[in-house]
């Protein structure tokens, strides 16, 4: 998907909840030549784990975390000229630096006007290279933009913003900058727009075997999840008809039952509207809804009624919220699409209390 270019993966977000320092590793074996991170502390957490890759921090970061970027050789993104003063007044020499020109996402990024026509609507960047080439302190390794439609299939809006990438590019060749690196596919882009894929690919969610989103889903297939969720039952007991059950008693129950407890919450990334949402979770090799309002660390899950009681379950049984089991699965789609929300924030919602292992 990313051919010819190849991947610098994104490891940022705790590795969109994976595990950065696992996850980084696995980009690397894998063939991935660099890595990107969006906090210059996420960098210096690969680095404390020996991580010798290029990294490069997607964003302009405060100034005074600029001699740290500099001490562990991490490579920083500029669109201002205070980002390249704060590098020279920390000591920089030569060090790299991306320049990121916003091409319409209008988020971060030197402007690219929406005049883009001969060069012009590009003179803030061409300045701004300028500047770089003149100081001591930083170096041009790289200029790059961002896709805001990319997993749009149809939107003509990624070919405007690329072509206006070009536009910049050419306006800083002809001003006598040659960026050794360009980029602009991140994964939807690398998926569905080969134009989009320059020197290098910025590859994030779909490194961890998800889609970019449904629109292009059938275009994933090939992705095997890289993350599983999975859980002891901690706790079961009878209930009965008419009683609710968790903070506000908002679920009542309309036949006695069996409720199974689960030690997750919120706190560990489970949202507490979840069971209200119609989740679920595979116990048993049967998909068994959450009910009542997950809590910070524990949710609950009704196992149906039976005729000794335990509904077949028990404290130890091992419960899956995101994975499979038996014949079924829950993936992270199921859980987006319940929330009203995507993948992606499911993911990186996991949180550092879970205890993550590697198969």
């Amino acid at each position: 998907m990313s051919a010819p270019a190849p991947v610098w993966a994104v490891v940022k977000a705790n590795g969109y909840g994976h595990g950065a320092v696992t996850a980084a590793r696995a980009a690397l074996a894998g063939g991935a030549q660099g890595l990107c991170v969006a906090l210059v502390q996420e960098g210096v957490e690969l680095r404390a784990a020996g991580i010798d890759a290029s990294i490069l921090v997607l964003s302009e970061q405060p100034d005074e975390t600029a001699a740290t970027a500099i001490a562990h050789r991490l490579t920083s993104t500029v669109y201002s000229e205070q980002a390249v003063a704060a590098i020279a007044v920390a000591g920089g020499q030569q060090h790299p630096v991306h320049m990121k020109v916003d091409t319409g996402m209008r988020r971060v990024g030197v402007v690219v006007g929406d005049d883009v026509v001969d060069g012009e609507g590009v003179a803030d960047a061409v300045a701004l290279a300028d500047l770089i080439a003149a100081s001591p302190a930083v170096s041009l390794a790289g200029v790059f933009t961002h896709l805001a439609v990319a997993e749009e299939v149809g939107n003509d809006f990624t070919r405007v913003q690329l072509e206006r990438l070009d536009t910049t590019l050419s306006a800083l060749a002809k001003a006598g900058h040659h960026p050794p690196v360009v980029h602009a596919a991140n994964s939807a882009a690398a998926i569905l727009h080969p134009a989009a894929r320059r020197d290098v690919t910025r590859t994030g969610i779909a490194i961890y075997g998800l889609a970019p989103s449904p629109e292009i889903a059938h275009l994933c297939t090939s992705l095997r999840p890289a993350l599983s969720l999975h859980a002891r039952v901690s706790f079961v007991k009878r209930v009965r008809a008419g009683e609710g059950i968790s903070y506000g008693l908002h679920h009542v129950f309309k036949r006695d039952t069996t409720v199974a407890t689960l030690p997750l919450g919120y706190a560990d990334g489970v949202p507490r509207r979840f069971g209200m949402a119609g989740g679920e979770v595979l116990l048993g090799g049967v998909r068994r809804p959450v009910v009542g309002v997950v809590t910070m660390d524990q949710l609950m899950v009704d196992c149906g009624p039976s005729d000794n009681g335990d509904a077949g379950v028990s404290v130890g049984d091992h419960a899956v919220l995101i994975g499979h089991q038996g014949d079924d699965e829950i993936n992270v789609s199921d859980w987006a699409q319940r929330l009203g929300t995507i993948n992606y924030e499911i993911v990186c919602g996991l949180t550092s209390r879970l205890e993550r292992r590697t198969t």
